[in-house]
């Protein structure tokens, strides 16, 4: 179980390398992009434990609920269907159900581009722009990750289910999440820098909106709320300044 945070996976792997016995399966917990590479998690794993088994944990989960035996449902992705029915086995128990996929891509882009995501519902709630704008992010937030999932190889349908709406849903919406409490009080009006200086955990969609930005950028897919959380964090961009570019948007069909 490859717990480490995304920005940290490649130099656990390269210090795992000798300890992992080929067709030995390692699941990553992670959500995230390399930001340096804009890689994939499992493309990371599979460029540093080629030997290994690779399968994909992700879906609406807060660590501390599960911890407690609260009933929790996940998502288990991997692309052999023998080894992955096995690591859903040796996870069950009566409160923690997963569910298998074969859709690695799909499961890890809405892991990973939730957590941007996240922080702008963070800013909605902190901005007090009411339950309607909550819900208008949520549905054009899965929108925009259905569109990067799809180009990068994934399923549209895999984005319907636990790993996407499931997990979106959780932490967009709550103070639970490290990203989303980032969000709020960048909402209320402080700074990036001002609000991660009194952490000592990761808000991994910082780093995510960088590499989700240059990703969406090299594929051509339009993602206007993952660049307005870019400008936002890295650009020092206005709150009511970009919340009115994105209400001026050109008018277009929702399927587009």
């Amino acid at each position: 179980m490859l717990v480490t945070p995304a920005q940290y996976l490649r130099v656990t792997c390269k210090s795992l390398n000798p300890l992992i016995k080929k067709g030995m399966p390692v699941v990553i917990c992670a959500k995230g992009i390399e930001e340096k590479s804009g890689q994939l998690l499992s493309e990371i794993v599979k460029e540093e434990l080629p030997q290994a088994v690779i399968a994909v944990l992700s879906g609406p989960t807060f660590a501390i609920e599960a911890a407690l035996g609260k009933p929790t449902a996940i998502t288990l992705a991997c692309a052999d269907e023998a080894v992955g029915k096995d690591i859903v086995l040796a996870l069950a128990n009566d409160t923690f159900r997963p569910y298998l996929s074969d859709d690695i891509t799909g499961v890890e882009v809405g892991g990973a581009v939730k957590n941007v995501m996240a922080i702008a519902g963070g800013i909605v709630a902190g901005k007090k722009l009411g339950d309607n704008a909550k819900a208008a992010l949520i549905t054009r937030g899965l929108a925009e990750i259905m569109r990067l999932s799809e180009a990068l190889g994934g399923k549209k349908e895999t984005l319907m289910g636990l790993a996407g709406l499931g997990d979106l849903s959780l932490t967009a919406n709550s103070m639970q999440s490290r990203n989303f409490s980032l969000g709020f009080a960048i909402g209320e009006g402080k700074k990036m820098q001002e609000v991660l200086a009194g952490r000592n955990s990761v808000s991994e969609g910082v780093y995510t909106a960088s590499a989700v930005r240059e990703t969406a950028q090299k594929l051509g897919v339009e993602m206007p709320i993952c660049e307005a959380v870019y400008q936002l964090l890295y650009k020092d961009a206005n709150v009511d300044e970009i919340v009115k570019a994105l209400l001026t948007r050109p008018y277009k069909k929702e399927t587009e």
